[in-house]
């Protein structure tokens, strides 16, 4: 029997929400979970019983991703100059802009497949079905992301993401 959805939003909402904002950043990441939560809701009583929640939000998340970088990328600019940046976004460790840099400048592939790989705990599997292509082709991905972000941004906290 499926829980019902509030156990849901409360069980997977901080995993999507951190999934959120390691793909847009902490700025859009707030509208694409409560998208995704509200696609979620639309579809859960027709979801099988016997589906993987966790992987389902996340694809949703990921949808609703792409569709605010996309929208993103048709909206002008509205400033000439960053306001200051506030110290740490809600997310353990996010004091640390210095890696949040790096991995914004991966390449999206990389960088989403080592969101889901080590931000939300997802297997290859699952990437691979998020992301279209093969398991390999996810794993290795996830391994050129993290080996990118050891060279732009070599700390020791990297070496222990073998995963």
């Amino acid at each position: 029997m499926k829980p019902p959805f509030e156990a849901v939003v409360t069980e997977y909402g901080p995993t999507v929400l951190r999934v959120c904002r390691v793909v847009l950043g902490a700025h859009d990441a707030e509208d694409a979970w409560s998208e995704t939560f509200l696609a979620a809701m639309r579809a859960y009583p027709d979801l099988p019983e016997t589906a993987n929640i966790e992987a389902w939000l996340v694809t949703i998340a990921h949808r609703k991703a792409i569709d605010a970088v996309r929208a993103a990328t048709r909206n002008p600019l509205p400033v000439e100059q960053m306001p200051e940046e506030p110290i740490g976004d809600g997310v353990v460790g996010a004091d640390d802009a210095g890696v949040w840099a790096a991995v914004a400048a991966l390449p999206d592939k990389q960088r989403q497949a080592i969101a889901y790989h080590y931000v939300a705990g997802l297997p290859y599997t699952e990437i691979a079905q998020i992301l279209g292509g093969s398991t390999d082709a996810a794993r290795r991905a996830a391994a050129d992301g993290v080996k990118n972000l050891r060279k732009t941004y070599p700390d020791a906290t990297l070496k222990g993401a073998t995963r």
